[in-house]
């Protein structure tokens, strides 16, 4: 059965698996699942290696998610969600701590592994999470992940639920609270455990939306540009991470 949602390639579920084709970075992401599953975190699939046509096989999280509706549902704006989510950013963060991965391991979005960093998922946005009983369980579609620092995965979160994406991006998505954005963005980072100042955090959000903006732009440019980045930069997501950052220029907390 084909899984609806996704910008970057088709995935299908067969059984309790889940099926998408496999990519430079894939044997790298199932050595970060591996290591999860050994540490009994929950919130993540299991790396259940390759099928006979090379795709790459996970098992599959079972819940709700929100596909391609639009708008979201109003769950995914729910408080709760910001806790739940603080929480498992938290607790991925704490148990790659001690992940180390092999030398010469390919990310997809580039980057080495040095002493301090962790693997971050780099996408935990709701797009990507799963549901059960109303609360936030986890995450799938682990491309993207790769070693970052702690405040720069965290950015990207808070730039997904808090949210503080272009505001076009969000009313379309079902967001209205705008003036409750700051009350949000503490909430998620009390949830996670922050204890920096949550203005100098914003600095940290704005500089991670720059380099995603920039990210997509390499990778769709030139002759040999990935096509699926080319079709996000033709319909506009790079020019609304660009409005974002303008946006974000005047936000404060």
């Amino acid at each position: 059965m084909w899984l609806d949602g996704g910008n970057t390639g088709g995935a299908y579920r067969v059984g309790d698996t889940v099926r998408r084709q496999a990519g430079p970075w894939t044997v790298a992401v199932h050595g970060v699942l591996g290591h999860l599953r050994d540490k009994g975190f929950a919130g993540a699939p299991r790396p259940l290696g390759f099928d006979a046509e090379g795709r790459e096989v996970v098992s599959y999280l079972d819940g709700e998610t929100v596909g391609v509706r639009r708008p979201w549902p109003a769950w995914v704006y729910a408080e709760s969600a910001l806790d739940d989510v603080g929480r498992w950013t938290r607790g991925l963060h704490e148990a790659v701590a001690d992940y180390v991965p092999p030398e010469r391991a390919v990310w997809r979005g580039g980057g080495e592994w040095a002493p301090g960093l962790v693997i971050g998922h780099n996408d935990a946005a709701p797009y990507n999470a799963v549901w059960r009983d109303g609360r936030v369980a986890g995450f799938f579609d682990w491309d993207f992940a790769g070693p970052v620092t702690r405040e720069w995965d965290l950015a990207f979160v808070a730039f997904s639920w808090v949210p503080l994406h272009a505001r076009r991006v969000v009313e379309a998505e079902g967001f209205a609270d705008f003036a409750g954005r700051p009350r949000r963005l503490r909430r998620l980072l009390r949830a996670y455990g922050w204890e920096g100042d949550a203005g100098d955090f914003l600095d940290v959000v704005r500089a991670r939306v720059e380099a995603h903006a920039d990210g997509v732009r390499r990778l769709a440019a030139g002759p040999g540009g990935d096509p699926v980045f080319r079709e996000l930069v033709e319909r506009g997501v790079v020019a609304d991470l660009d409005r974002a950052l303008v946006e974000l220029a005047s936000f404060t907390v």
